[in-house]
């Protein structure tokens, strides 16, 4: 049974940082992409970053140079440490993994396993 476990999340103010940790079991996180989304209030929920078994990695275009998105093998474990937060950046960040086509890796229909999510709130 695959199992994806969120943890991280919190409230802080615009400007600083956290890091969000995803822990995988029932599947090698190695062999898998593993992606972060993100669902705000009232939106519909998006692509934040992937990594791929060979450790490509996509950013959407609203978190280039902010979000890094990382892996531990050994710790079976996804990471996305998070800088210069925004308040747009407010929601609940799930984790996924799944074995997609690279141009789909930040598309939710992509992923079969997702975890329950981590909120993330952040103030002005």
């Amino acid at each position: 049974q695959v199992q994806l476990v969120e943890s991280g999340g919190g409230s802080v103010q615009a400007g600083g940082s956290l890091r969000l940790s995803c822990a995988a079991s029932g599947i090698t996180a190695s062999s898998y992409c593993m992606a972060w989304f993100r669902q705000a209030p009232g939106k519909e929920r998006e692509g934040v970053a992937a990594i791929d078994s060979d450790d490509s990695t996509v950013y959407a275009d609203s978190v280039k140079g902010r979000f890094t998105i990382s892996k531990d093998n050994a710790k079976n474990t996804l990471y996305l440490q998070m800088h210069n937060l925004k308040p747009e950046d407010t929601g609940l960040y799930y984790c996924a993994a799944d074995r997609p086509f690279p141009s789909w890796w930040l598309l939710i229909a992509a992923f079969s396993y997702w975890g329950q999510g981590t909120q993330v709130t952040v103030s002005s």
